[in-house]
């Protein structure tokens, strides 16, 4: 006898919440709609084009349970899951600490007290997260829209305006011009920011939290903001470019406010010079207020990353551990804590942009990667041939950035080091062990070879015994249909052992109750069935091939479980031997289990 111990789940309502419980503990609530996961994901990608110029996409569909990088990198390796992760730690970390730096200057802060005001942004944002992201992200819904609104009034003003004559061909090489794009490709963290979203985004209508899907929530969140994001970024660089060349020096000095600028001096242009101001500083509060969703949306995302991690085990167990809002104490606490430390050690913004590029673009590098060349992802051969192409382009970035920029690659060793150290104590003490095997063990012991069986316990399942004396098959079957709440067809076949031309010569039909041996199976099994609550259902045939009758019964009664019998456990060998058992298995539609009990 084989005993299986496995995790089992099940699903407690608990008011608006909805919790899976399995043997490790729980999973977050699933509470975020599109439209909070749109606002979410513009408060990244929205926020690029407040201080860089931008674009990125993301297949959330793949990876309901979680996307990001350390869910599309584990089914390749675990060490390349946790080395992506670690980079995705080390980008939102950063992007955190750079939104909310953008702010206070789009705040007009002054300058000495910018990293203050930064701190004290992310503490309370980490406060507000305590709460959870659905409540984070109906904060994002409120300030997304009015960003949308200024975003088209900019565009709508600077339109008559907008001329190519102050572009100029660049007079640099191949070289230089690769660096300066490797500089701008910023915008690409809202990636990972929104596929880590996922394992709290609602599911699909026809989707089940056995089965999650999130392909239509995360197709509607990600094309709202990409449209508004690549449209109206390359609008306001078109507009920018369109100033006068006398406000060149105005555009060096405030390009970390950038659209405030464009408001003031489009305003001025279109309704004078007061319109202008005052256009300005409503722009600089509304873009200001999204910087402050952006850095919600990098700690929320982090918070999400940690507490993946730590239920497969990469990460300390109390990592997993939520509190009333679902939400995981420890990430919370640690996603709140690493933005503040850069922050505190950063001199100005742009020591913190440096620090940005090298983690998201090594992470998004890793989750291409994994998924492009991943042959057991179900994706078209278009969308792997876009994912192979695009890897190939930012593992050139993240060599060119490893190369430029220094202190991000001091900056991602010192996370990588550290996290790995953490995971290396988090193994040693859960007791596992790193072995070597062959790909032969490997392939024989991995999760992937094991069949996806899953329990199929739908009520109403039918069932058809054929039993020929009240043997130990009717009990297992009253047994089995009051598990699965069906009824129980009962059936007798008496077998003739001379054909006849045609029907049976007399007029009436056989009734089971003037069969001494069927009626003594057909009592006691309605007896059974009453006191056991399961509806049973006496069939009697008279035939010359059993297992004919059988056959023709199970497929015009729809039967879902099919079982035979053996007197005796020891005749088991010789009934599988025998032509009713034989005809019936050979010929038994697919859909039908057959079970032979004995």
């Amino acid at each position: 006898m084989l005993v299986g111990l496995g995790v089992f789940s099940r699903t407690i309502p608990t008011g608006e919440r909805e919790w899976i419980m399995d043997s490790f503990g729980v999973h977050r609530p699933r509470n975020v709609d599109w439209e909070r996961a749109a606002a979410l994901l513009y408060g990244d990608w929205g926020t690029s084009k407040a201080y860089v110029i931008g674009a990125a996409f993301l297949i959330c569909k793949h990876f309901p349970d979680g996307g990001g990088v350390y869910s599309a990198a584990r089914l390749q390796s675990r060490f390349l899951a946790v080395t992506g992760s670690l980079l995705l730690v080390a980008d939102l970390t950063v992007t955190a600490s750079l939104s909310g730096w953008s702010a206070m200057a789009y705040f007009q802060v002054p300058k000495e007290h910018i990293a203050a005001a930064t701190v004290g942004l992310i503490l309370f944002v980490g406060a507000i997260n305590y709460f959870g992201p659905k409540h984070t992200g109906s904060i994002a819904v409120s300030l997304a829209l009015p960003t949308v609104a200024v975003v088209v009034a900019i565009i709508l003003l600077s339109l008559p305006h907008l001329t190519f004559a102050y572009l100029e061909p660049s007079h640099k090489g191949l070289a230089k011009n690769w660096t300066a794009f490797v500089g701008v490709i910023l915008a690409l963290s809202g990636v990972e920011a929104i596929a880590n979203l996922t394992g709290v985004m609602k599911l699909d209508s026809d989707a089940t939290l056995e089965r999650p899907v999130v392909a239509r929530t995360a197709r509607k969140a990600i094309l709202t903001v990409a449209v508004e994001v690549v449209a109206g970024t390359a609008l306001l660089g078109w507009a920018m470019l369109s100033l006068p060349p006398e406000l060149k020096q105005l555009l060096i000095d405030r390009w970390d406010d950038m659209l405030a600028v464009l408001a003031e001096q489009y305003g001025r242009m279109a309704f004078g010079p007061a319109f202008g101001t005052v256009f300005g500083l409503l722009v600089a509060l509304i873009v200001g207020l999204l910087l402050v969703s952006a850095v919600n949306t990098a700690v929320g995302a982090l918070i999400g990353l940690l507490y993946l991690l730590a239920r497969d085990g990469e990460m300390p167990r109390p990592f997993a551990r939520l509190n009333s809002h679902g939400v995981p104490w420890v990430p919370l606490f640690i996603a709140t804590l690493l933005p503040t430390f850069v922050v505190a050690f950063s001199p100005n913004q742009l020591s913190l942009m440096e620090l940005y590029a090298i983690g998201v673009v090594g992470a998004i590098t890793v989750n291409l990667g994994s998924c492009a060349f991943n042959k057991n992802l179900k994706m078209l051969w278009y969308e792997r041939g876009l994912m192979a192409v695009t890897f190939v382009i930012l593992f050139a970035v993240e060599m060119t950035l490893a190369k430029t920029k220094p202190n991000a690659l001091y900056f991602i060793v010192c996370i990588l080091i550290a996290g790995f150290a953490l995971r290396a104590v988090t193994q040693r003490r859960a007791g596992l062990r790193t072995i070597t095997v062959s790909r032969e063990v490997a392939a024989a012991i991995a999760p992937e070879s094991t069949p996806d069986f899953r329990v199929n316990l739908n009520p109403g399942q039918a069932i058809l015994v054929a039993a020929r004396g009240i043997t130990p098959v009717l009990r297992f079957a009253l047994e089995e249909a009051h598990l699965r709440k069906g009824p129980l067809y009962v059936l007798f076949v008496k077998e003739l052992a001379v054909a006849l031309p045609g029907p049976l010569e007399s007029s009436e039909r056989p009734r089971w109750q003037d069969d001494p041996q069927a009626s003594q199976i057909m009592y006691a099994m309605l007896e059974q069935g009453r006191q056991n609550d399961v509806q049973v259902i006496p069939l009697y045939a008279i035939s010359e091939n059993p297992a004919s009758t059988i056959l023709d019964l199970s497929a015009t009664l729809g039967i879902d479980i099919l079982m035979l019998g053996s007197p005796h456990r020891n005749k088991l060998v010789s009934l599988l031997k025998g032509n009713v058992v034989t005809e019936v298995a050979r010929n038994l539609p697919e859909n039908i289990q057959l079970i032979i009990h004995g």
